[in-house]
């Protein structure tokens, strides 16, 4: 506070010396010398140090000052070129101080903008690390809620009955899928903050696509969808290695494809076309869906992002964003588009690499 009080004061007494150095010059030259545009210098020092009421006050002095220099008495004649020069400076003095008031508003503006970007980049710091660590404590009540299911499944703490066997297996698939989506969580923010750390290896995405579909096979049987799987043009099968993540890619494979069968009608169908090309391999999930919208289309990668179509009705908007932040990282590429006269395709590309041993 007292800092301030000096500087105030110091201020005043650089603003009062200029004020006199120019009315000395003034006042002891003829009219037509105009100094008075000499005060755009205490105009700009005050906007920098004191408040918008010194500013206008100062302006107003400055210009007074500038226009009494024609009216005190025993002047040479006053011609209209020197009352003209009087009243330019007089406009540059007032538009000085205007500007300086716009500048100083404008800084209040981008000072208060950044302050609330602040405040939102803090807030988005406390809530994923929030998420974070609630997601890793989920985990482990999760995994001995399954724990236990299995045992009672199991029978390993009595015999139970078919409608109880019913009841345990849905309740061990929603923990699964619970604990699934704990763990995207988990993945995701980490990605985020740390970069997705891969283990790369020659890998052949036919077998990991193979091993994937088999994993999901009771989830396609539930929904009574048919999986296959095409390989290109020459629909023979063949070999489509990648310098990659075998674990990564497979969540890759599983995200696609079972976002392919929760959105495909029953009695239809979800294609996994496999291409092999010289500098890349290419795959693609389709499926006979309702389609996506054209509003949606820009979208369906970003995080948690929830579409209005019926694609969307058990999604948590993460597992796509996931699977893009994995390609990313893999130096390839991810898309989807419409398919004609009804479905979606997911595909992604990734650089081809030699096979192993070569």
């Amino acid at each position: 506070m007292k800092e301030a009080i000096n500087e105030r004061r110091e201020t005043y007494g650089l603003i009062a010396i200029a004020f006199a150095i120019v009315i000395v010059l003034e006042f002891s030259t003829p009219p037509e010398y105009v100094f008075g545009y000499l005060y755009t210098g205490t105009i700009l020092l005050a906007d920098s140090r004191l408040n918008r009421g010194a500013v206008l006050g100062i302006t107003l002095a400055a210009t007074g000052l500038t226009l009494l220099d024609l009216l005190v008495p025993g002047r040479e004649i006053l011609y209209i070129s020197t009352l003209a020069n009087r009243l330019i400076a007089v406009l540059a003095l007032v538009v000085t101080g205007w500007l300086s008031h716009r500048n100083r508003r404008n800084e209040e503006a981008i000072a208060y903008t950044q302050a609330q970007l602040r405040s939102q980049e803090q807030l988005a710091t406390m809530r994923e690390d929030f998420v974070s660590t609630l997601t890793h404590d989920l985990k482990t009540p999760l995994l001995g809620s399954i724990e236990t299911l299995k045992y009672l499944q199991n029978e390993q703490f009595g015999e139970i009955t078919p409608m109880q066997a019913k009841v345990l297996q849905t309740m061990a698939r929603s923990h699964r899928s619970t604990l699934q989506l704990v763990q995207t969580l988990l993945d995701v923010y980490r990605n985020d903050a740390e970069g997705l750390k891969l283990q790369l290896s020659p890998v052949n995405l036919a077998t990991v696509a193979q091993e994937i579909i088999a994993t999901l096979t009771e989830l396609a049987r539930t929904r009574q969808v048919y999986i296959s799987v095409h390989y290109g043009e020459s629909d023979f099968r063949s070999f489509l290695w990648v310098n990659g993540d075998p674990l990564q890619l497979g969540r890759v494979f599983t995200n696609l494809l079972s976002n392919g069968i929760n959105h495909t009608p029953r009695g239809g169908r979800v294609e996994v076309v496999l291409e092999s090309y010289s500098s890349d391999q290419v795959v693609k999930i389709l499926d006979t869906g309702s389609g996506i919208t054209e509003e949606e289309l820009p979208h369906l990668f970003e995080r948690f992002y929830q579409g209005h179509s019926d694609r969307h009705v058990s999604g948590s908007g993460l597992g796509l964003y996931l699977t893009r932040q994995i390609i990313t990282a893999h130096g390839g590429t991810i898309w989807a588009e419409n398919r004609s006269p009804r479905g979606a395709l997911f595909g992604f590309r990734l650089p081809a690499c030699p096979p192993p041993g070569r």
